[in-house]
């Protein structure tokens, strides 16, 4: 991989699974997120408008007022995608220095969008991929919503940098990127030096990641004028379980 500044090379839908063994990564455009996902871009792009009023995420560490987020958590069989009760987000401080070893209760993903078939059509879609790459009984998924904004002048979206977590799979999909600089996503191969950095524009264009085999972060953002954001959604697969806090409690 090179790690010079570069538009990120497209992976089609057909090279998915070729690009993810050679390389732990693929960089996929909206048209092919569509694709595998079988429901029409614009059922897709309809999603965004529920990244709008998502709640201040509680848990920064560093003081911030820049993260946004809602979290739910679904079980995957059988080509059946199952919404789970709704718990903590959940890391070890291995994977998560900064926020690691503490449960995290986000307010859940609302109805309205666990409802949208264009949405379950996203998880399933992944996960179909995911299974022609390691076939597995059950996926373990997470859904994250964030916003990100630059209320305090600058916005992190990886405030613990460059990291793993602790999954299979990670899927960031660029939903939006409003009146901003940054927000560069950085990877890395986890056993080497190697990187390539890029900045993904399109909405609902895809970065999907091996995460035993790769590092990521995403640099911060600011303000082109006064206020600006950037929405992502956040998806991990893990094939045995949950994350799960050694004291879990139950809210």
């Amino acid at each position: 991989m090179s790690s010079a500044h570069l538009s990120p090379v497209l992976t089609p839908a057909r090279g998915l699974t070729q690009a993810l063994k050679s390389d732990g990564f693929a960089v996929v455009s909206a048209e092919t997120v569509a694709e595998i996902s079988q429901v029409p871009l614009a059922h897709l792009q309809n999603l965004s408008q529920y990244w709008e009023g998502l709640p201040r995420d509680p848990y920064l560490k560093d003081g911030g007022r820049y993260r946004f987020r809602r979290h739910a958590s679904y079980e995957i069989k059988n080509h059946a995608l199952t919404l789970v009760p709704h718990r903590a987000h959940w890391q070890s401080v291995d994977y998560n220095a900064l926020h690691g070893g503490i449960e995290r209760w986000f307010e859940p993903v609302q109805t309205k969008v666990i409802d949208d078939s264009a949405w379950q059509a996203v998880l399933l879609g992944l996960a179909n991929v995911l299974n022609s790459l390691k076939p597995v009984n059950t996926w373990f998924v997470e859904a994250h919503q964030f916003r990100i904004d630059t209320t305090d002048g600058i916005g992190r979206p990886t405030p613990e940098g460059a990291h793993r977590d602790g999954v299979d799979f990670v899927a960031v999909f660029l939903l939006d990127r409003v009146g901003i600089k940054g927000g560069e996503t950085r990877i890395f191969d986890a056993k080497g030096s190697a990187g390539l950095r890029f900045t993904l524009t399109q909405p609902w264009s895809l970065l999907l990641m091996n995460d035993e085999r790769m590092i990521h972060e995403s640099t911060p953002i600011q303000p082109l004028a006064e206020y600006g954001y950037r929405d992502t959604l956040v998806l991990t697969f893990r094939s045995n379980s949950f994350q799960d806090s050694p004291n879990r409690s139950q809210q």
